[in-house]
């Protein structure tokens, strides 16, 4: 059986997709049109070679490829969870054509030939692979790594994601470092001292699974923190995985004074709440459930209460942030949706709550839960598309696009099709994810980065 996978090292494609729906987020465009691919350059619908494939693009979607500027590809050190080589797989399969790999692997990327070994492993994956290197040695906040060299051999940020930067000192340092070489310090907005032994969202659902409760505060401290030394410095500040309304007012007050501060948001926060590790799976638009209005009125679900699947970190918000979030990515105050994919093997998510790694898949379920947004009223289709691919691509250099005479890089979906998440669908090696066994909307059939056909489902192109 042929794959429907295939790679940056293929030969460049060349079709004819036939009254697609093409919409550009760059272009401010959104109209159906024929859209041609001639050895991996974007051309106009007319005058195309004889003897391409044409594709039937009718009811179909087709935009520029994703960017995810947050994902965990495990290499090196725990390769039973995910690889290089796998988590591209999974991120063509979601339509994304370039992911972040983020430096919490064993060893940490923090060493710029570590950096130059991921760059080099990843030229024949399903995606391009993009390095956010380490922003201090070990990730233990006490030395900051030699961020030039880092650069030098493929960097595109740094970050000691999975925890701040430990001390203000040090973080300021990292701006002052960081601010010649253009690169952004991407922030874990996480307080140690208010975040240790906590398990969940503080509010009314810990206060009924009794779990220590993670407040807002513990976002907010460093947010207002990182903010601060942005602007004393000048250095590029992105927040990533914000979770709370409060942080993303003070994105907001900061970005309207001039502050070099940009942010993003998972799907799993905009989407699921802490009610989730309750036992409920209703979306946060939808309307509340009675686990939602009364936590401590209704019954707990033995089957899908304490879902270690439902660990992330920072936890699920309460219902109205992530409504807000929302509304932060529809008016554009957000800049980017990124998964923070976080495989882990079945041995560390199915236990006890809190004894679950923190974390869940995302690269392949980001398009459909976004889709559900739309279907719902709560986002437009260009803030998705413009959250998922143009802006964030736009936050580590790359442009995106469909405009003639660029590389081909784009994702074709059916945006009425649906699926059913489980793990014979899912290319990643892991599975952790509350989804499973949930239908979705949204169906990538075709993803093509930089010219070259990544992931074909149904299109006929690898063969």
């Amino acid at each position: 059986m042929t794959s429907p996978f295939g790679a940056l090292t293929d030969a460049p494609a060349s079709f004819l997709l036939t009254g697609v729906r093409a919409v550009d987020p760059a272009a401010r465009s959104d109209r159906v049109r024929d859209l041609a691919v001639v050895e991996g350059r974007i051309a106009d619908g007319f005058g195309v070679p004889d003897g391409i494939p044409r594709l039937d693009g009718h009811g179909l979607v087709v935009a520029p490829g994703f960017c995810d500027l947050h994902t965990h590809l495990r290499e090196p050190g725990m390769e039973g969870a995910e690889t290089i080589a796998s988590g591209s797989r999974a991120a063509a399969h979601g339509g994304f054509t370039t992911v972040c790999a983020m430096p919490n692997t064993d060893p940490p990327l923090d060493e710029a030939a570590r950096v130059a070994w991921v760059v080099s492993l990843a030229r024949g994956a399903s995606t391009r692979v993009r390095v956010v290197a380490a922003a201090t040695h070990g990730r233990a906040g006490e030395a900051l790594t030699d961020v030039g060299d880092l650069a030098a051999s493929g960097a595109v940020a740094i970050s000691d994601d999975g925890a701040a930067i430990l001390t203000a000192r040090l973080a300021r340092f990292a701006l002052l470092a960081i601010g010649p070489l253009g690169l952004p310090l991407i922030e874990h907005a996480e307080d140690p001292t208010l975040a240790s032994g906590t398990l969940m969202r503080s509010g009314p659902v810990a206060t009924r699974l009794g779990l220590a409760g993670w407040a807002p505060s513990t976002e907010l401290l460093i947010v207002e923190r990182d903010i601060a030394l942005a602007e004393e410095t000048g250095g590029r500040l992105h927040l990533t995985h914000l979770s709370t309304a409060a942080a993303l007012d003070a994105v907001r007050r900061a970005q309207d004074r001039g502050v070099r501060v940009t942010c993003d948001v998972t799907p799993h926060h905009l989407a699921m709440t802490d009610a989730w590790i309750a036992g409920d799976r209703g979306f946060s638009w939808e309307a509340p459930s009675d686990l939602v209005s009364d936590p401590f009125g209704q019954p707990l679900d033995a089957r899908v209460a304490f879902d270690g699947a439902c660990r992330v970190n920072p936890p699920l918000p309460a219902r109205e942030d992530a409504l807000a979030l929302l509304r932060g990515v529809a008016d554009g105050s957000i800049d980017a949706i990124a998964t923070d994919h976080a495989p882990h093997p079945p041995e560390r998510t199915l236990v006890e709550f809190a004894e679950a790694a923190p974390g869940m898949i995302g690269l392949e379920t980001a398009l459909s839960i976004g889709l559900a947004a739309v279907d719902a009223g709560c986002l437009s289709l260009a803030a998705l598309l413009t959250a998922l691919s143009t802006a964030p691509a736009a936050l580590i250099g790359e442009e995106r696009g469909l405009r003639p005479g660029t590389a081909a890089d784009m994702v074709v979906f059916d945006p009425a099709g649906r699926w059913r998440v489980d793990r014979d669908t899912l290319a990643s090696r892991s599975a952790n994810t509350p989804l499973l066994g949930r239908e979705l909307p949204g169906v990538v059939r075709l993803t093509v980065a930089d010219g070259r056909v990544t992931f074909d489902e149904g299109m006929g192109l690898l063969v």
